[in-house]
């Protein structure tokens, strides 16, 4: 990568050219014009835009559009402790994430109301490196809550269906959720699902000790099972839009496909994560690995790999749900008592990539799967692809090239996360937001509204 600046404005002010530009026409030499932070211009190589700044790629870098997170616990105010907008925004840019939108719960208060959806935009307005969204929480007694939060710009609303993990974010019943959505569905928001059935889950061997298969055995498949199918069929008698979050059991597959099929408004992610690890490889004590759904076995990751290549997954997102190192129990490595979470945000690109190339899956898919459909998924029109009239959200990307995690140079809060120590292809070399590069210095990042900034 080489830079030249010019003294006198350019036509545009910043031009990247280069071999490997991630384009809608996929990777192609190209030459991007930015103005305003806005991609105004995408020629051939060779057509010799000019620009206040000019930046010419490596021969091993290929630009990429900037990555959308729709899954991420900040935690700030009230667990700033655990994580805050500043460092997850740190660990986002570095990763190539230009895009986050922030879960309801964690935080206190949680994003329940419209008060406390102002409250977190108070605290977040000066600390974002990255574009910072909110999801709003449907819980019980906040029905008259919603449409306030939906004219407020939250781009859907988090529901569980058994205990969160936090008092102050308590689930709903399934008769409760069908009620939410069709209150959702009359002013055509989205109801996104902690897919876990309370009653499965009560009837499943504790969890006790630092046995991870012991741990496994508490969160069984079948309680995701159940939980997926009835938010299928009450997105199914509702009409509203549903999302299931995290999935992670494979047996799902197929009810999820079907109801794609019939028609019933569905989305589903899953997460680095159940992509890259397995239980048969998760040590004892190994309380980093803690989430909930769980990692399951190696056969099952090998499936949800298949869903997400035949469309039944839509999209990869983090996940990212820190917690102080005290919570993660270190020192006993005790699976019921630490917190569920995995911290990934910095990690996902590399990651998915990693495992993706392995298998033959083209970088233009991962990218598909980690900025285009999570951009969809969020209504997010001008974020996640490199194309005419969209922000000019990118990083440089040097797929050819590898690392080792280590932990303590990770820019989230609390230094812990499953991956230290491994191997991993590709590194992100710099992260632009609106055309400018993110130094992780100046917070540069806005706080966007569902249908607009």
């Amino acid at each position: 990568m080489s830079e030249e600046t010019t003294p006198a404005a350019g036509s545009f002010d910043l031009v990247i050219r280069g071999q490997r530009i991630l384009t809608t026409a996929g990777i192609t030499a190209r030459e991007v014009g930015i103005r305003g932070g806005v991609i105004v211009a995408i020629e051939p190589f060779g057509n010799g835009l000019t620009g206040t700044q000019v930046i010419d790629l490596a021969d091993d870098e290929t630009l990429i559009p900037g990555l959308v997170d729709t899954h991420v616990h900040v935690n700030e105010p009230g667990r700033t402790e655990w994580e805050g907008f500043a460092s997850a925004t740190r660990a986002a840019a570095a990763g190539g994430v230009t895009t986050i939108i922030d879960m309801p719960l964690n935080s206190i208060p949680p994003t329940t109301t419209v008060e406390n959806l102002k409250l977190k935009r108070e605290v977040a307005e000066d600390q974002a490196f990255v574009d910072v969204g909110f999801w709003g929480g449907a819980v019980p007694g906040n029905k008259k809550d919603l449409r306030g939060l939906h004219d407020e710009g939250v781009f859907g609303f988090k529901c569980f269906l058994l205990h969160s993990g936090v008092d102050e974010f308590p689930h709903l019943e399934a008769d409760e959720m069908e009620e939410d959505m069709a209150e959702l569905k009359s002013f055509d928001s989205l109801m996104i699902v902690h897919a876990e059935d309370s009653h499965a889950i009560d009837r499943a061997p504790h969890p006790g000790g630092d046995h991870y298969e012991t741990f496994l055995a508490s969160r069984p498949r079948g309680a995701e099972n159940k939980a997926i199918a009835e938010v299928i069929e009450r997105a199914r008698w509702t009409g509203a839009r549903a999302h299931i979050l995290h999935l992670s059991s494979s047996d799902a597959l197929p009810m999820i496909a079907s109801a794609k099929r019939d028609g019933v408004h569905l989305t589903v992610e899953t997460c680095p994560h159940y992509l890259t690890l397995m239980a048969e490889e998760i040590p004892d004590g190994a309380t980093a690995y803690k989430c909930c759904p769980p990692i399951r076995e190696a056969s099952n990751r090998e499936l949800l790999w298949k869903g997400l290549q035949d469309g039944t997954i839509d999209c990869i997102v983090s996940d990212h749900s820190p917690s102080t190192l005290d919570l993660k129990d270190l020192e006993n490595g005790d699976f019921a008592v630490a917190w569920g979470g995995v911290s990934s945000l910095q990690l996902g690109l590399s990651l998915i990539w990693t495992e993706a190339r392995h298998r033959g899956i083209t970088l233009e898919q991962v990218v598909s799967w980690m900025a285009e459909k999570p951009a969809a998924l969020a209504r997010l029109h001008n974020k996640g692809q490199l194309a005419l009239g969209y922000d000019a959200d990118f990083s440089i990307f040097a797929p050819d090239d590898a690392y080792v995690v280590d932990v303590t140079k990770l820019k989230h809060k609390n230094p812990i996360t499953p991956y230290d120590g491994k191997a991993l292809s590709g590194v992100v070399r710099k992260t632009f937001l609106r055309g400018n590069e993110i130094d992780g210095r100046t917070p540069s990042g806005k706080l966007i509204r569902r249908g607009g900034v």
